[in-house]
């Protein structure tokens, strides 16, 4: 696992999407994994700002969710199918054709779990797949003591979530799903490159346990440190628990500049 620290998150977007053009101008049909939340915003900025520059080409790209709520149909505002049109698709200029994601309004729930790793499969595998992390250590809706093996599932929300997400859905919880269908973490382990952004002390945490911690289910990110290609991203408050920080930055200022993250 490499752990790059950074100055704030603004830095880290910019060495993210840094990284998403490489592949892309490498591979211009690469399928890329995304998240939802404010974390991963600054990437996907960063990224926009690229493609109007004319740095990287995302015509051919193909964007894969990573969790979607269940019950609300896909046209909902607040759908991560939504969320992620407005704040990944358009900006890029990618279609929905381009999109892969569960089905969350499905009468069958296991089914559509089913048939989403199936298409990811189909598709050739997860390129990069973009991550945040819980103050407890979940990646995706991968709550702490999930099996390190899942694979794509129906998960329950806890009350503090839905109380979290109240403020996306006029502040009022009864309108938030109890239920999530997310990419379990044996699916996630597939992806070729497993990148995780994570900003501020309220993280640092969740991080020293991912990154310095043993492997388990307690702290589901920590199974990172199984993949062959992970990149921890952390600003200096998610990065204020790291015993071996010292390490990780001298690591980083003295790595040949080809190998990217």
């Amino acid at each position: 696992m490499e752990v790059v620290i950074v100055p704030d998150a603004a830095a880290g977007g910019e060495l993210i999407a840094e990284a998403m053009a490489r592949l892309l101008r490498r591979k211009p049909d690469a399928l890329l994994g995304v998240a939802t939340g404010s974390t991963p915003l600054p990437i996907y900025q960063a990224l926009t700002a690229k493609v109007r520059a004319g740095a990287v080409d995302t015509s051919r790209a193909r964007i894969a969710q990573l969790d979607e709520y269940v019950g609300l149909p896909a046209e909902h505002p607040e759908s991560y199918r939504s969320v992620l049109r407005r704040e990944v698709l358009e900006p890029l200029g990618i279609g929905m054709g381009a999109f892969l994601g569960p089905d969350g309004a499905a009468e069958d729930v296991q089914a559509a779990c089913e048939a989403y790793d199936a298409a990811l499969a189909a598709a050739g595998g997860v390129d990069l797949q973009l991550l945040g992390i819980g103050t407890d250590g979940h990646i995706g809706f991968n709550e702490p003591c999930s099996s390190l093996a899942s694979r794509t599932r129906i998960k329950t929300l806890t009350e503090q979530t839905r109380a979290d997400n109240a403020r996306f859905f006029d502040g009022d919880v009864e309108q938030v799903p109890h239920h999530v269908i997310t990419q379990g973490i044996g699916t996630i382990l597939e992806a070729r490159h497993l990148v995780l952004l994570a900003t501020g002390e309220g993280k640092a945490d969740a991080v020293a346990a991912t990154v310095e911690g043993p492997v388990a289910a307690v702290c589901p990110a920590s199974a990172l440190q199984l993949h062959p290609h992970a990149t921890v991203v952390v600003d200096e408050g998610a990065a204020s628990k790291l015993k071996l920080a010292d390490y990780f930055r001298y690591t980083f200022v003295n790595k040949p500049e080809w190998q990217g993250i």
